[in-house]
């Protein structure tokens, strides 16, 4: 159900918002890695996942999971629920999981979607999930699905570039280090945002 789900999601994507992936090479074929992208829309979830081979993981807000038929979708599109403005021990350790049996895990860093597009300060998740699964970070820079159906029937393109794996070296895991892993994801996203 997955797949058809995302080949569905896939082909409206490329019809209606000419959709455009770059880079696509730098995901790894197997093996565990997390996708961490900008938030703009509730568009990029779809918009980081339809082009690539394997299913990905997204962590979402548990709010989301109580509407009926989008629970229903998301939960297939292996999303699972993760509480805010804590640190969700569960949800971290599922993730966890899911890395060291070699899925994909999506996260979006700063935790929320960004009202004005621009990048805000990473959570220090992030950081603490790489660190304890060790596996490689692929940032990813997603551009125009903030600017669909504004002013009207507006359609933009949605182009989604993956960037270099980030493999993390730290044996520590205090603060401050997964504040600079979180730093570090940040500052890739930003250059992939500038290239054209």
């Amino acid at each position: 159900m997955y797949n058809v789900i995302k080949n569905l999601i896939y082909y409206f994507l490329k019809v209606f918002f000419k959709y455009k992936i770059i880079g696509i090479e730098n995901i790894p074929v197997q093996g565990g890695v997390i996708i961490a992208a900008n938030h703009i829309s509730l568009w990029d979830p779809p918009v980081a996942a339809a082009g690539l081979a394997r299913p990905v993981n997204f962590m979402a807000k548990e709010e989301l999971f109580s509407n009926g038929p989008l629970g229903w979708i998301i939960t297939i599109m292996k999303a699972f629920p993760v509480k805010r403005g804590a640190a969700d021990r569960g949800a971290i350790r599922h993730a966890i999981n899911l890395l060291k049996n070699g899925e994909i895990l999506g996260v979006f860093p700063e935790g929320t979607r960004s009202k004005t597009g621009e990048l805000g300060k990473p959570e220090p998740g992030i950081g603490m999930i790489a660190l304890k699964a060790g596996v490689p970070i692929i940032p990813a820079a997603i551009v125009g699905t903030n600017k669909a159906f504004r002013d009207g029937w507006a359609l933009p393109q949605f182009v989604i570039r993956y960037g270099k794996p980030i493999y993390i070296n730290e044996e520590k895991t205090d603060r401050e280090c997964m504040e600079n892993i979180g730093d570090k994801i940040m500052q890739e996203i930003s250059y992939l945002l500038k290239e054209r």
